[in-house]
């Protein structure tokens, strides 16, 4: 069963960076397609961005041009770059594989198993 474990997370002001990592510590995502959600207090798991196993990446418009996505499937690793960080940015970030194709990519039941999260924090 793969583990995942996310990190890089912390507080920043509006206009930092960030790079979140998310790691398998046993299993693998090569093939599998990946993606990255995040939540804030009160607020349902939200889509942020998805990478597939052959690279293509999609966004929420919320993060398109903000954001960038990649994996490296050789070190069984994927990151996500906060870049222009915006208060409404605050939330714990988690990181999932796909799970099922039946349901649409955008919905969390879409992804298992998820991590445990990093905590990004934006102030302005």
């Amino acid at each position: 069963q793969i583990q995942l474990v996310e990190s890089g997370g912390g507080l920043v002001q509006a206009g930092d960076s960030l790079r979140l990592s998310c790691a398998a510590s046993e299993g693998t995502f090569a093939g599998y397609d990946m993606a990255w959600f995040r939540q804030s207090p009160g607020k349902e798991r939200e889509f942020v961005a998805r990478i597939k196993h052959s690279g293509d990446t999609r966004y929420t418009d919320s993060t398109k041009g903000r954001f960038t996505i990649s994996r490296d499937n050789a070190e069984n690793t994927m990151w996500l770059q906060l870049n222009s960080l915006k208060p409404d940015d605050t939330a714990v970030y988690y990181c999932a594989r796909r799970y099922t194709l039946t349901i649409p990519e955008i919905l969390p039941s879409s992804w298992h198993p998820w991590g445990h999260g990093t905590q990004v924090a934006v102030s302005s």
